[in-house]
Parts: C-alpha cells; structure tokens; sequence
C-alpha cells in the first residue's frame, strides 16, 4: 500500500509535464521547442554525430598521418573522418551548425542526407546552404514554422525591400525590386494571392515610392489603398489611358539619363546601360510600382474594338517589363490564370516578369505557367498545396531555385489603416494626378463631453 501511494504521489507530476508537453507541442510549438525540443535535439546531435554521419555515408577514410598518429598514441581502432562540426547556434526555431566538408564531399551529399539527418536527430527539416567552397551551413529547423506563421524580429528590410512572407526554413523572403524588378503572382480564389499583395502594399505604403494600381475588379481589391496610391484604373478602358501615361514617364526618364550622362539623343533607348539610380539624389525620380490584379481582365475581349485595345495595353506592359526596370518602374502582376489561351503577347509578358510566387491553383497547367520555365521541380510542390492553408505558396526565380513560403495573416483594415497613416508619403507626379483616386473624407467623431451628467443612485 505505501509502494502504490508512492507511485501515486511520483507520477502525478510526471503525467501533469507529459500532458502539458504533449499540448504545448500541440498548440504552442515554438515554446515546446524552447524548453523541451531544442534540448534533446543538441544532446541527440551531440552524442551521435559521427555514427549518423557514417551511417549516412559523410566520413572519409583518414589520412596517412592521422592513421599513423592514432595508432601510436592509442590501440583504439581508427575509423572514417566525417566533416569537421563547427559551434552549434541555437535559435527560436531551430539549430545553425557549420560543417566543414572533407576532401572529397560535396555540398550536394550532405543535402542528399537531409533526410536521414532529420530523423536522426529528431527535428522537422534539415536545409543545407552553401557558404563557401568546402563549407556548408545546416540549419535545423525544429517544428513546421508555416504552420502558423511569425515574422522573424530582424529582417532584411529596407528601400524597395519587403519581408513580405516567411520561408519553410524560418528565414524571411524579401520581395527586391531592386534585384528582381518584375514579378508574376498566380492563385486560385481563397489561395492567399490577395494577401501577399496587401502586405506588398502596405510595405512600400511606408517608402517614398509611388504606387499605381490597376484593379479590374471595379478597384475592390485596391481602392482601400486609395490614400497612399498615385493613380488607380478600376476597368479596361482606364487601363488604357493610364498606361501611354507610365510609357511618357518612362520615356522622359530615359531623356533625363540622356542629358545627364551626355548620350546622343538620337540613342535607342534599348541601348542604354545606366539607369536612375546613376544619378545624383536630387536629380533623381521616385520609383514607380505599378501592382495589376487580375491581368487577365486586360486580355480578354468581345468586340473588334477591344481586340485593338487590348493588342495596344500588351504591348505596352511588354514595353514596361523589358525598359522600365532602368527608368525605375517595376511591375507586379497578379492573376488567376497567365498563358498563351490569353492571346497574343501574354508569353512574352511571362518572360520578362522574374520572380514567380504560385500560390494553390485549380489545375497543374495553371502551375506550370507559373513555374514550369524556371523551376520545373516545383511544379508538383505548387500542385500539392492544401485549401486548408490559405497564404501558402511556392516561390521561385530564374536561377532555377525555389522554396515555399506562407505570407502572415494581415486584415484588410490594418493594411488600410497604413496607407492612411502614410498619405503624405505620396509623390508629386503631375503626370500621374488625373488618375489620382478620390479619397472619402473620415467622419469626424464628435468631441467628448466636458460635463459629465449625475450618476443616478438608490
């Protein structure tokens, strides 16, 4: 009877921390990961490493020298080298360690044996990053951080760079229009593609850069944004007028390089090879991003009159992409479908837009639009996304690499809330004002009474 109390007594504790793991592993992963996760993977690491990397076929045989130097000091077996382990990092979400490789291995086995590692040391997903020749970057990552996303605290932001969404290796991906000027976003309805391009908005809304929208959808999608945007057309017809407008500005910036630079003036513009940010600061025009949801609005026709109107706006958005990058104007095309059944030119749109974002789309035609020219391995991986987990989507750009990423969740009126909050921000473009959005004045909330009245008692 005094063993049974005992027994009781120990092990009502132990179930009570066995629950509270199992739930806080459950619902709050990034604390069990802190108090529980993070210490057994570094000791599983720690006390393992170098009969996991021989299982997994990493080590080396060792050289002459070490063979002769062990077997002199010690009688102990001399067995294969595996890399060289740096420090081990611990971070929020995972492990940083920094490997060494032996002579002979390349990064390419050690990323080979992602998997193996992953289960030998019991995290959720192993990354292998190349830093320099003959070194390599491990970065374990503890729970599915896409599961409920959080915006790292440091993050890569700056001028006309957005942490727009967090990779699948709890790193930031950061929307460059610098390094990658123009971008095509892809997604079904419900699959998040309006909130990667609200927290796109609501990042440059903060930057002295001017934003002109082109929203088809009768302006539902970007008329909340009205305060902070430069110029919006909500329909085809004020595509049309808007877009020779973008085509001038571009035109006059190249003169402005021109005069600067001292270029003939008779030069093709396709022959410049400087761009706005040559030139001196106070010279300099204010970027332009220009953000199109649902391009397939402006290809599409009924008539014969549209047909011409739609031939003219492709190929001014061809003009845009292939020149505007240097006269700083980037393009943001967002959209359910993009391929050739749009009609002629959409291709070619298609190749100059560099960075590619896929969100969940209805078929894998739609997936291989978007991916299949640059990142043919992340077709199925777009394909594969669930309709459980809106905001979820494959990233990829021309050098052939890709990842998946999941945008954080971000309302409508907190994203209206900082285009408001950053009206004064928006630049004087005289060109761009006859498409200035009307803004709708705020009700005024009427003053607090001074006087309060007598509270009525018994």
């Amino acid at each position: 009877m005094t063993d049974l109390t005992t027994l009781l007594e120990v092990g009502g504790p132990v179930a009570a921390l066995g629950g509270g793991a199992a739930y806080a592993r459950a619902k709050h992963p990034g604390v069990y990961w802190s108090t529980v996760g993070l210490p057994l993977s570094t000791a599983r690491l720690l006390s393992s490493y170098s009969s996991v990397m021989e299982a997994c076929g990493l080590t080396v045989a060792p050289s002459r020298l070490r063979m002769l130097a062990v077997q002199a000091t010690t009688r102990r077996e001399v067995r294969p080298v595996p890399p060289r382990r740096g420090l081990i990092r611990p971070t929020s979400t995972g492990l940083r360690l920094r490997l060494r490789l032996a002579p002979g291995q390349e990064p390419a086995d050690v990323a080979a044996s992602a998997e193996r590692l992953r289960h030998a040391w019991g995290v959720h997903a192993v990354y292998v990053t190349l830093v320099k020749p003959g070194v390599v970057d491990l970065r374990l990552v503890g729970f599915d951080v896409l599961r409920r996303v959080r915006m790292p605290r440091k993050s890569a932001a700056g001028f006309l760079r957005i942490p727009v969404a967090l990779r699948e290796d709890a790193t930031p991906f950061v929307r460059d229009y610098r390094a990658v000027p123009h971008g095509l976003t892809l997604g079904a309805t419900l699959s998040g593609k309006s909130m990667y391009l609200r927290h796109l908005v609501a990042g440059l809304a903060r930057q002295p850069v001017a934003l002109v929208g082109i929203d088809c959808k009768r302006g539902v999608e970007l008329a909340p944004f009205a305060p902070r945007l430069s110029a919006l057309a909500t329909d085809p017809d004020q595509a049309a007028e808007l877009l020779p407008v973008l085509i001038r500005e571009m035109e006059d910036r190249y003169d402005l390089i021109k005069a600067r630079q001292g270029i003939a003036p008779g030069t093709p513009d396709e022959e410049l090879t400087s761009d706005i940010w040559g030139l001196p600061e106070h010279e300099r025009p204010t970027p332009i991003v220009l953000f199109v949801d649902e391009v397939a609005e402006l290809f599409l026709t009924a008539t014969k009159k549209e047909e011409e109107r739609r031939d003219e706006m492709v190929t001014q958005l061809i003009r845009l992409a292939q020149l505007g990058r240097a006269a700083g104007i980037y393009l943001e095309v967002c959209g359910q479908r993009f391929g050739a059944e749009l009609g002629r030119g959409a291709t070619m749109l298609r190749a100059q837009l560099t960075g590619r974002v896929c969100h969940r789309v209805n078929d894998e035609a739609s997936a291989k639009m978007a991916l299949g020219d640059i990142a043919p391995e992340a077709v199925a991986a777009a394909c594969a996304i669930a309709a459980e987990r809106p905001g979820l989507a494959v990233a990829g750009d021309t050098s052939g690499g890709w990842s998946r990423i999941r945008t954080p969740y971000l309302s409508l009126a907190d994203a209206a809330e900082i285009c408001h909050a950053s009206a004064h921000l928006v630049p004087d473009l005289p060109a761009l004002t006859p498409f200035r959005p009307a803004v709708p004045a705020r009700p005024v909330a009427p003053p607090a009474p001074v006087l309060r009245p007598r509270p009525v008692t018994d």
